[in-house]
């Protein structure tokens, strides 16, 4: 129950926000062909060093490790606005090096999502863009229920002043998938667990202890129970950093 709650969180709707400025990633799905891995890792690798090192172009993959999509691979292109796309890497090689040298080792796209940060829920002001300082990615997608939108931001707000107010440091985001899914595809919204290696898992970080002396002393069950009642299904998966497929 303690690491069920540590990334729980949800946003229903894309928020508006006064910023004109927000980081967003592009997350592309993969299933590569198991018989050309290594083919298909040294092009990756080649065309990420070429055409996404830095900027909002920057392309960072994970294998995912555990949950229904283990096995595949995640290929991530941010932090980036949706501006961003119109002068997105296209000419000079860019295309035709992805269809000749890197499609061809695909054996399909599962997904192409955008994922948006939440900056006022998310506790993330410890990241510095490393990602080899938390490799590992503990990530939970959510499922909200029909008709349970409105009670979402409230279960978050309090998810993430107990995560503020845990001892040692937590980064923790909340991330809203920015175009609809549907109550059947589900992946609505998911948290992120950013975590510097596997043992971290096996430690107790106090959470229901930290929420009750943040929201009192007889809000766990209320808490409980709306989680319940607002999201219909949810499920796991363990992300870990490829340095060597990155554009790092």
């Amino acid at each position: 129950m303690i690491m069920v709650c540590i990334a729980f969180g949800a946003v229903f709707t894309i928020n508006a926000q006064e910023d004109k400025s927000y980081a967003m990633w592009e997350a592309i799905v993969i299933t590569p062909d198991y018989t050309k891995l290594k083919v298909l890792g040294e092009n990756m690798r080649k065309h990420n060093q070429k055409y996404h090192k830095e900027g909002p172009y920057k392309s960072t993959v994970f294998n995912i490790n555990t949950g229904p999509n283990a096995g595949k691979i995640v290929w991530q292109m941010g932090p980036m606005m949706f501006a961003h796309n119109d002068s997105r890497p296209a000419e000079g090689g860019h295309d035709d090096d992805w269809r000749d040298n890197v499609m061809p080792y695909i054996k399909k796209f599962n997904t192409i999502e955008y994922w948006r940060a939440d900056e006022k829920l998310n506790n993330t002001d410890m990241l510095d863009g490393d990602i080899s300082k938390y490799p590992i990615l503990y990530i939970r997608y959510h499922e909200v229920a029909r008709g349970h939108g409105y009670s979402v931001n409230g279960l978050l707000e309090q998810i993430s002043k107990t995560v503020k107010a845990m001892e040692g440091v937590n980064p923790w985001g909340v991330y809203d998938n920015q175009f609809r899914q549907g109550f059947d595809i589900g992946r609505h919204l998911a948290t992120v667990s950013f975590l510097k290696n596997w043992a971290k898992l096996d430690e107790d970080n106090k959470f229901k202890e930290t929420f009750l002396k943040v929201h009192g002393e007889n809000s766990w069950d209320a808490f409980i129970d709306g989680m319940n009642d607002s999201f219909k299904n949810s499920w796991d998966e363990i992300w870990v950093y490829n340095k060597n497929l990155s554009g790092d």
